[in-house]
């Protein structure tokens, strides 16, 4: 077999294996391999399904689950740079491309090569704290960096492209992705913005301050973050983490290295928007 794919499975989710089954059998049929990550393979009970956490010599990683199981499988294929493709078994599943009921769809998408790849903007993250230690990451949906006590608020000075904007007293401040618009930085107060539209979100959280408003900056920014007062827990996608005391700085900018999700369906972002948070476009006088 000279094709193959690795699927990523929520392993808690109680129809996840019995359909992730239905599509390995189905690509197996027709010559592709198939590989499971996180020593999942076994809850396929296929023997012909080996295990990996190397996406390398893949042409898709495929995911079976919500947006959290979507960000773990975007972090194995970052590397070997792979497209994404997901099956939704969560709530809102906005990174998804199918669902479940779609899984003979998604075996003669694969088998027949008939998916695009959309790019997503991702963010890089450099951090480095009061006495000099580096620490680097990157996200796709976010970087979000909030107080570590639940007792106390954290102050921190903003920056964008080396001059200062505010400086907020908060339970923390998100820098996101347009892709992350619709996540985390929907949830404490951010605008939604067009996958397509090239730029970075800066979002305070619960800010006490009488300039606090979401920021829209240009994709060449650099937005940094000195922490006056902390400690604060930096964390990309809610998967990569670390602490940071008062001192440290946090610079984002965005990525040279996007990350590539595959697409069936050309549904323009508004129709989706509408269906995933199921929004009332008819008012509620209609019939």
């Amino acid at each position: 077999m000279s094709r193959k794919v690795l699927f990523v499975i929520n392993a808690e989710h109680p129809t996840a294996f019995e359909i992730a089954r239905s599509a390995a059998e189905g690509l197996l049929a027709n010559g592709i391999a198939v590989a499971c990550s996180d020593g999942d393979e076994s809850g396929l009970e296929l023997a012909q399904v080996s295990g990996s956490n190397d996406a390398a010599g893949c042409e898709l990683v495929i995911v079976f689950g919500g947006d959290g199981t979507i960000l773990r499988g975007v972090e194995i294929a970052r590397d070997h740079d792979v497209p994404v493709f997901s099956v939704n078994l969560g709530h809102v599943g906005f990174l998804a491309e199918a669902e479940a009921e779609d899984i003979e769809a998604v075996i003669n998408t694969v088998v027949n090569k008939e998916w695009s790849v959309e790019e997503r903007t991702a963010l890089a993250i450099h951090v480095t704290d009061a006495d000099g230690r580096i620490w680097d990451s990157w996200a796709l949906n976010e970087v979000a960096i909030e107080k570590y006590s639940r007792g106390h608020m954290t102050k921190l000075l903003v920056n964008i492209d080396e001059r200062p904007v505010s400086h907020w007293s908060c339970d923390g401040v998100l820098v996101a992705t347009p892709t992350g618009s619709t996540a985390y930085a929907f949830s404490a107060g951010g605008p939604i913005v067009w996958p397509e539209v090239e730029a970075m979100l800066v979002v305070p959280i619960s800010a006490h301050a009488l300039f606090a408003k979401p920021l829209v900056v240009s994709p060449k920014s650099v937005v940094e973050l000195v922490v006056t007062t902390g400690p604060v827990e930096v964390g990309c996608d809610r998967r990569r983490k670390t602490e940071l005391a008062t001192g440290a700085t946090i610079r984002v900018v965005r990525n040279t290295k996007p990350v590539k999700l595959a697409r069936i369906h050309l549904t323009p972002f508004t129709e989706r928007l509408v269906a995933k948070f199921e929004l009332p476009v008819h008012g509620w006088r209609a019939k």
